[in-house]
């Protein structure tokens, strides 16, 4: 890795690199910060190419930066090495910032959105699929696959549900439905992962990180991957309020109050995603910290389905997992 960094960078073999391992982001890769002087830094990141779509983060960071999308400069990338060098943004991002006052944050999620939205209104026959891959988009199998992860991983191993035959079949039609309403909604490019931690801020705006899962899909799922973020904290108001911008930008022929309507439903799979990623990472991986977050998402998940009236299934079974996570504490 030195070596791949004093290649890429044109540093000499006598300049001294400083390489600090950062935290893991649950997805196959390790990341590195570089350090050879008291102002140069960047960051390297080794993936593995097992899981395909970290193969395709280099050739989405062009296309995005292309398309005025803010993600970090990727200065080399190397695929048969598995090692990517990139600009380093800093330390901080929209989670690090979710004690300060919402005058501060307000501006920076405006922001945010803004440039969601400049992703979602991409033309998808615009979309040079010749040179950038990316992983299947949003359709059945994908909110199948989804809903099951949510079952296996959460609502059976962290909370030790058995689902009743009868009742699992009457869930399993509702979120069904749920897929299918979604899917008629015309596909838009998604992050697929737009919460805080992957919205750097450097300089009072914001870049997006961990975006090797782009897709086409529902921009609803971005929307609520950010304002129902489990790491975050919102009042009734201020989301709102981001959602009424955002609805503003977007000029959407559909009216507010059922703009707000296919938001919440879309952040009930979009959190299901979440919980059963928690319940994986944090018991099949080990990575214990994403067990904290399960409080914030049952809570964000049994909000969502107090908001969409065509899920009582997905409500009933939701406030049941609330409860048996207390009592086992």
């Amino acid at each position: 890795m030195i070596g791949f960094a004093r290649e890429a960078l044109g540093l000499s073999e006598s300049a001294a690199i400083e390489l600090s391992p950062l935290d893991g982001r649950g997805s196959d890769r390790a990341f590195f910060r570089l350090r050879w002087s008291r102002n140069d830094s960047a960051i390297l990141l080794r993936y593995d190419p097992k899981r395909v779509e970290n193969t395709y983060y280099a050739d989405i960071a062009t296309f995005l930066r292309d398309i005025d999308v803010p993600v970090p400069r990727i200065i080399r990338y190397d695929s048969t090495r598995c090692l990517i060098i990139m600009e380093d943004l800093g330390d901080t991002d929209l989670c690090s910032l979710r004690e300060n006052p919402w005058e501060v944050r307000r501006s920076l999620y405006q922001k945010t959105l803004t440039v969601g939205y400049r992703l979602h209104s991409f033309p998808e026959r615009n979309f040079p699929s010749d040179r950038v891959m990316l992983m299947e988009g949003f359709g059945p199998d994908l909110y199948r696959w989804e809903r099951d992860y949510f079952k296996d991983h959460f609502v059976r191993t962290v909370c030790g549900i058995n689902l009743e035959p009868s009742f699992e079949r009457e869930l399993e039609a509702e979120l069904h439905a749920l897929a299918e309403r979604l899917m008629a909604i015309e596909r838009s490019l998604v992050h697929r992962d737009l919460q805080s931690q992957n919205v750097m801020v450097r300089n009072e705006e914001p870049f997006l990180i961990d975006f090797q899962g782009m897709r086409f899909g529902n921009l609803f799922y971005d929307l609520g991957s950010l304002l129902c973020d489990p790491y975050v904290n919102f009042s009734d108001s201020e989301r709102y309020e981001l959602l009424s911008f955002y609805h503003g930008l977007s000029k959407f022929e559909m009216d507010l109050a059922v703009f707000c309507e296919t938001f919440w439903a879309a952040s009930a799979q979009r959190l299901m995603q979440a919980l059963g990623a928690y319940g994986f990472l944090g018991l099949q991986k080990g990575l214990k910290s994403y067990l904290d977050h399960i409080p914030n998402g049952l809570d964000n998940l049994c909000l969502a389905t107090t908001r969409v009236l065509s899920l009582p299934r997905l409500r009933e079974l939701t406030w049941q997992c609330k409860e048996n996570f207390e009592q086992k504490g």
